[in-house]
This record gives C-alpha cells, sequence and structure tokens, in this order.
C-alpha cells in the first residue's frame, strides 16, 4: 500500500485511533461514539481502533477493530495501546482510509502517524486531555517536561490539531505544539439535560431537605480530577455549619477515600441519560476543581441543567464560564477563594437562580450538529490541500 490517498473510493473515509472508545464510558470516548455515529450518518465510512475489555462499559457505535493493550499497574482500569500489529495493519490498507485522525498521542497514536506519513495519507489529531498534567498526581511530576516534548513533537506532525476551546488553544499556540489549530467544540443536549427535570422526590429519597443546598460534583472519581480539593473544600463548608450537602455523581478509585471524607456526602453512582439530567437538576451548584479539562462536556450539561459553577481555572472552564455572570473561576489552589464562592451561592438563592439562567441560555448555544459539522468541514478541507499539494503527509 504506496499512496492510498489518491486510490478510487469515497471522498472521505476517516481512521480513527485512540487509548478508550468503548471501556470506560467517559467524556472522551462518548465524544468520540458521537462523531462517528454523526459521520456514518451521512454516509462516511469510518474504522476505529481501541484498546477493548472482557466487558464494556457501553456499546459502541461502528466498527471497532481492537489492539494490543495493558493495564497500567497502579491504575487498572486504564489501558494503554500497544501498537498496530500486523492483522490491524491489513484491516487498515483494505479499509483504504484518506484521512487519520488520531486522539491520543499514546504508542498507537504515534505508530498511526508513522503509517500515515509513509502511506501519504494526511493526518489530524484532536486534543481531549492535559495528559502532561497527570503525571503530578502520580508522583511522576519529574517526566512532565518530557511529556511535554513528546507532545510538540507529535503535533507538530500532523496538519490540524483540534483543542475543544480557545484557552486551550492558545496554550497549545503558546508552547510550540502546533500552528495548525482550529477549534472542535463540544456541544451538549438542551432537551435531555435542563432545569424542567428538578425533581424533588429525587431529592427527598436521598435525604436531601428541602431546605438544602446540593453542591454536585461529575465525572470520575480520579485523583487528576481533583477530588480531593472538593472534598476538603466541601468540609469546611459543613464544618461552618451552612446546609450544604456534598453529591457526588460517579464512581471511580477514589471513591472510598470521598465516602471517608464526607460521610454525609450522597453517591449515587454512575448515573445517564435521564437519570444523569435528574441529578442535575435536582442540584443547586456545580462545584468541577480540575485543571486537567481541556473542556469540561460535564460542566456544559451542568449549565445547561440550569447549574451556577464553581470551577477551578483551566483551559476548558475559562472558554465555558463566564466570571461572575455564570458562575465563577478561582485557581484550585486557592481552596479558601473556592471555599468563599460556594458559601456565597449557598447563601443566596435569588444568586443561584439569577446565574443559573445565564449559564442556561449560555449552554444554548452548544449544538452537536453545529460543532461536528465544522469539523466535518475541516476534514474537508484538510483533504483539500492534501490534493494540491500532490501528497497527503
Amino acid at each position: 500500500m504506496e499512496h492510498v490517498a489518491g486510490q478510487p473510493g469515497p471522498e472521505l473515509r476517516v481512521a480513527l485511533f485512540t487509548g478508550n472508545y468503548n471501556y470506560i464510558k467517559d467524556g472522551v470516548a462518548l465524544t468520540l461514539n458521537r462523531l462517528v455515529a454523526f459521520l456514518e450518518r451521512r454516509g462516511i465510512p469510518v474504522l476505529v481502533f481501541a484498546p477493548v475489555a472482557a466487558k464494556p462499559a457501553f456499546e459502541s457505535v461502528g466498527e471497532l477493530v481492537p489492539v494490543p493493550s495493558f493495564a497500567i499497574p497502579t491504575r487498572s482500569e486504564y489501558r494503554i495501546a500497544l501498537g498496530l500489529p500486523s492483522k490491524a495493519r491489513q484491516r487498515l490498507a483494505a479499509f483504504r482510509p484518506t484521512l487519520f485522525h488520531i486522539a491520543v498521542p499514546d504508542i498507537l497514536g504515534s505508530q498511526a502517524l508513522s503509517l500515515a506519513e509513509r502511506w501519504g495519507v494526511p493526518a489530524v489529531a484532536s486534543y481531549h486531555t492535559r495528559y502532561d498534567t497527570y503525571l503530578r498526581f502520580y508522583g511522576l511530576g519529574l517526566f512532565e517536561a518530557l511529556g511535554q516534548a513528546h507532545m510538540r513533537r507529535f503535533y507538530n506532525r500532523v496538519r490540524r490539531v483540534y483543542p475543544p476551546s480557545e484557552s486551550m488553544a492558545e496554550i497549545i499556540r503558546r508552547e510550540g505544539q502546533s500552528r495548525h489549530v482550529e477549534i472542535w467544540a463540544r456541544g451538549v443536549d438542551s432537551e435531555l439535560f435542563s432545569p424542567a427535570k428538578r425533581d424533588m422526590a429525587w431529592r427527598r429519597g436521598f435525604g436531601l431537605g428541602d431546605g438544602e443546598v446540593a453542591i454536585a460534583f461529575a465525572g470520575r472519581l480520579v485523583k487528576e480530577k481533583n477530588t480531593a480539593v472538593y472534598a476538603r473544600v466541601m468540609a469546611r463548608l459543613l464544618a461552618s455549619g451552612l446546609p450544604v450537602r456534598p453529591l457526588l455523581i460517579g464512581d471511580g478509585p477514589e471513591m472510598a477515600a470521598m465516602r471517608a471524607a464526607l460521610p454525609t456526602g450522597i453517591f449515587p453512582g454512575f448515573l445517564h441519560g435521564e437519570e444523569l439530567a435528574r441529578a442535575y437538576a435536582s442540584s443547586d451548584i456545580f462545584f468541577f476543581p480540575s485543571e486537567s479539562e481541556t473542556f469540561g462536556n460535564v460542566t456544559l450539561e451542568a449549565m445547561a441543567s440550569g447549574l451556577p459553577a464553581v470551577n477551578a481555572l483551566s483551559s476548558g472552564s475559562n472558554s465555558l464560564i463566564a466570571e461572575g455572570v455564570t458562575g465563577f473561576l478561582v485557581s484550585a489552589r486557592d481552596e479558601d477563594g473556592l471555599a468563599a464562592r460556594l458559601a456565597q451561592l449557598a447563601a443566596d438563592a435569588a444568586l443561584r437562580r439569577r446565574m443559573g439562567e445565564a449559564a442556561r441560555t449560555r449552554a444554548l448555544g452548544y449544538s452537536w450538529d453545529a460543532v461536528l459539522s465544522g469539523l466535518l468541514d475541516s476534514y474537508r478541507a484538510v483533504l483539500r490541500e492534501a490534493r494540491e499539494q500532490g501528497h497527503g503527509g
């Protein structure tokens, strides 16, 4: 297979490479499944390469080609792909891709990029997570600079890098990772996630008093989401006597630690669809101290549900939250400041209502169809460029 891009067939045939497509139900996997469904509805063939687990977390969209992987020793729920074996490469060659989309700069992503260059197929990459920042949460901060150097080498070799927010795009440019940056934002189902889903009976079922202020967190309970910051700040608010209750929607390896730190907390576990929408809308404030998000799907879902948010300053939250209008942005290291903003909202129902309404209005501007159509337009522009230059890479 010398040069795939010019072979006959549909204009766009997408090979997608990712570190997780269905074995954990996280924001990256759900976003990529939504992308594949969108492309297939438009008649665009897609083939996905990713690690798999014995039991997938959900039924994924499209054709998935498993690749070898191993569980991370200290985080067995996550897997690291070991690359593309010969059988997977044969399936890829038979598919005749005209575009490689790489979601993670790991071993699989690096091998896919090298293969794209060898075959003359244009490659793009989406930017979902600050993977380099994860190292500091597991005592590996010394390797963060090496991680950043790898990311600069990787992303400078692709034709486009797609971060989900302008604030993340600025970081990519500033750190020299790429000059070819385009925003691929995220959308939200504003009919599913809506203030209309608020359910007082659901609250009472968890022992939430009508006068209590439920402060919600949503996502995987993992160190890199700054769960320890959430626990310490909430413990401080509880000790002050404010009528607040922690509400943690999700699960993960930090669950036991969170239960121990917040014995009065509510832990409904992972929720999906209508149950998740009801939990958001039945909360009163959203508190998300994570700094590793490049966008923050959960923040957008909470906003669509009519919640004011108190978030850590981060590349994702900075683009979503209008400071003082839809919520507040505070450094994750300023726990006094986080507690003060949460206390302000907890004590002022009118402020919560006003900010929640503004958050809902802002969230309505994020349509999945619009953002995915924009990405498809960019794919086609990349193909045109490759043809005009007479090669793919």
